[in-house]
């Protein structure tokens, strides 16, 4: 019984003596660790940024490095005001203050929902608009984070060839801002209407989240969109209010929410402006 117990006591000592011999030599002799410096990017604003109707899932896919965690907290139907009413903003700051990232950006998108006619959602444009955009800047630097205005992504609406410019108003709004408090700012609105002019009323339909009606074509066709058939009668220009309702966006051909196409197109776009104008983020961001 001894001499058993000698023998494998002696064979458990090889088989562990082997085991050393074999390690990698490399293993044990490994440089200290240099801690990463990893960043990261909060989305603010409404659908058009959202995860699903916005460019906000295409950008954090496909236009951020490993280095950049990139939250994407936009929803759709909100406003500069429901946004905080609600806590969303809330969450939004607890991302920002989170510890362990070498810098956090903000970036902040709003406007759809803010004109008037959403009732619960909309601002006044002179002041509480521009009022509620102050007040997020200086909250995010509290936060010790970095804001970013973007002006709002345009509708693909259009009257005789010409594209529909109904948010012109709330984008020269965020321009102010930006201006008065030297915020960086992505002219989304600026990019996204050229853009859209260029393709014209029937090319930039499959931006949509789903395929236009035989209607809408033959009016785009003409120069001109049109909303959704009613029951009966002729179709008849978007409802901006109902179809961009609170809570995300449904799976429908309109002329503000983006599908797959729509969300790759306006997301580089983002991705260029935001290189152009936080120069620190160009390392950390895919063209």
């Amino acid at each position: 019984m001894r001499c058993t117990s000698w023998l494998l006591g002696s064979a458990l000592f090889a088989l562990m003596s082997a085991a050393q011999a074999a390690v990698d030599p490399a293993v044990m002799d490994r440089p200290a660790p240099t801690p990463i410096r990893a960043s990261k990017i909060v989305l603010v604003g409404d659908s058009t940024t959202a995860v699903q109707g916005g460019w906000g899932p295409a950008f954090c896919a496909r236009h951020v490095t490993s280095f950049l965690t990139c939250t994407n907290l936009a929803r759709g139907g909100r406003s500069t005001y429901n946004y905080r009413a609600e806590g969303s903003w809330a969450l939004a700051e607890a991302e920002m203050r989170m510890p362990g990232y070498a810098q956090t950006w903000v970036l902040i998108q709003f406007g759809h929902n803010d004109q008037p006619g959403k009732p619960g959602r909309s601002t006044d444009l002179q002041r509480e608009f521009p009022d509620n955009l102050r007040r997020y800047v200086r909250e995010v630097r509290a936060a010790g984070a970095q804001p970013v205005l973007l002006t709002p992504l345009t509708r693909r609406q259009f009257a005789d060839g010409v594209l529909i410019d109904d948010l012109a108003p709330w984008a020269e709004a965020v321009r102010t801002v930006a201006r008065e408090l030297e915020v960086p700012l992505v002219d989304l609105h600026a990019r996204s209407r050229a853009v859209v002019q260029a393709l014209g009323p029937v090319a930039s339909m499959p931006l949509a989240q789903a395929a236009a009606t035989s209607a809408q074509v033959s009016a785009a066709l003409g120069g001109t969109t049109v909303g959704a058939a009613p029951v009966a009668g002729a179709p008849v220009a978007q409802n901006n209010a109902a179809t961009e309702p609170m809570g995300q966006a449904k799976v429908a051909f309109d002329y503000t929410h983006l599908g797959p196409d729509g969300a790759a197109l306006f997301a580089t776009l983002v991705t260029e402006e935001l290189a152009r104008q936080v120069p620190s983020l160009r390392t950390l961001l895919i063209p």
